[in-house]
């Protein structure tokens, strides 16, 4: 994905070309709390009172997994199941209606990824830069990487998609594990973020994301179609010109929505390649959204909301700051957000206004809430998964 005329550039075979050097690697959390402040005196979140309970949600079912939960790990949802990995590279399989186990399996390894499946293949990269792809729990063919993968791959066409951490981009055919074709990533980006970038299917196009830029992809052949800045590099060193794109993104139609790590957020017309729009945003997490709103939080826990269609602001909380909020999800009239105490926080989509509280354990969420058949799914780091259901 070069900075050049052309961004994207073939490349040999993955598994046999020569290893990318990455000069360093950095979680995205350490990098948001060095620039809240320093490693003294940390501010304390405010003291939240009672519990509103303006919704009616109570816990329905728990499972301990065996294992704890890695961070940056998504948890994947698939019709009514929802897929978690572990620190000792177990991939357990939950109906998300009854927290029944569906399927467990474990390459042998710890993994770098969260799982990436299309319900019959499940994909998963190792420590040591193995992909593998499992059916019905049995390992189906692996690949050797040429760098870390902490994006899960995507499954989807009857191929295997796969994009490391130095950005490079090859695709796989899900049956065999042979190769199909190969991009490198850009060379002039000496910092990496360990946490989930950008790749998704949209409609006939990959949607990835590069150097701050949303690119569409050809499924194909990885020919760039084209790219879509949302923020450019800027500061003095390093850390402050990493402008990466960050996982999960908000897809309604042909809008995409994505965060520029510290640096902003905006919306892309995939239809078109037009930005809609882009507004300055220093979180380190992904966003969600709906139809009129896109919702995200800041680095320091302040929670916010942007008109879909124009950028436009339209409500700004701080209550919930120096909890170390994950990713929102938009679910029914409100937006769900897990901390680092062990608390989820239902807030108002209109407003952002508190309307209940849930409780898990201290050891506090290791990725993004999501919903599978009708159910609030939690993961906390301990390694236990929460169900939480209306009443």
């Amino acid at each position: 994905m070069k900075t050049s005329a052309h961004p994207m550039k073939s490349v040999a075979p993955a598994a046999k070309s020569a290893a990318r050097v990455l000069v360093l690697t950095v979680m995205a959390a350490s990098l948001a709390a060095c620039s809240m402040f320093g490693s003294k005196d940390k501010p304390k979140p405010q003291d939240l009172g009672a519990n509103p309970g303006k919704i009616a949600v109570n816990q329905a079912w728990s499972v301990k997994l065996g294992s704890e939960v890695p961070l940056a790990m998504p948890a994947l949802v698939q019709g009514n199941n929802v897929t978690v990995v572990t620190k000792d590279g177990s991939v357990t399989t939950l109906d998300g209606s009854t927290g029944r186990q569906v399927s467990k399996f474990s390459p042998g390894e710890a993994l770098t990824t969260g799982a990436g499946s299309d319900g019959q293949r499940t994909a998963v990269v190792t420590r040591s830069n193995q992909l593998m792809v499992f059916a019905e729990g049995k390992q189906v063919w692996k690949q050797s990487l040429n760098a870390a993968v902490y994006t899960p791959p995507l499954v989807a066409g009857g191929r295997v998609f796969v994009m490391a951490a130095d950005r490079s981009l090859a695709a796989f055919d899900g049956n065999t594990g042979r190769e199909l074709w190969a991009v490198e990533g850009p060379s002039n980006e000496p910092l990496i973020l360990r946490q989930p970038g950008v790749l998704q299917a949209v409609g006939n196009n990959l949607v990835v994301g590069v150097s701050g830029r949303l690119a569409g992809v050809d499924p194909d052949t990885g020919a760039v179609r084209w790219m879509s800045p949302l923020a450019a590099p800027r500061g003095t060193n390093d850390v402050e010109r990493l402008v990466d794109l960050v996982g999960p993104i908000s897809r309604v139609d042909n809008s995409v929505c994505a965060r520029a790590f510290q640096a902003s957020i905006g919306c892309v017309d995939v239809s078109n390649a037009n930005v809609r729009w882009t507004q300055v945003s220093k979180g380190s997490d992904g966003v969600s959204g709906d139809a009129q709103a896109v919702f995200g939080a800041e680095s320091n826990g302040t929670v916010q909301a942007w008109n879909r269609n124009d950028g436009q602001r339209l409500w700004s909380i701080d209550k919930l700051q120096y909890r170390k909020l994950t990713a929102p999800l938009v679910l029914g009239r409100s937006v769900v957000l897990a901390d680092d105490f062990g608390t989820v926080h239902m807030l108002s989509r209109e407003d952002g206004s508190a309307l209940a509280r849930l409780e898990t354990d201290k050891a506090g969420a290791a990725t993004s809430p999501v919903v599978a058949a009708n159910t609030l799914v939690v993961v906390s780091r301990s390694g236990t998964v929460y169900g939480f259901k209306p009443d």
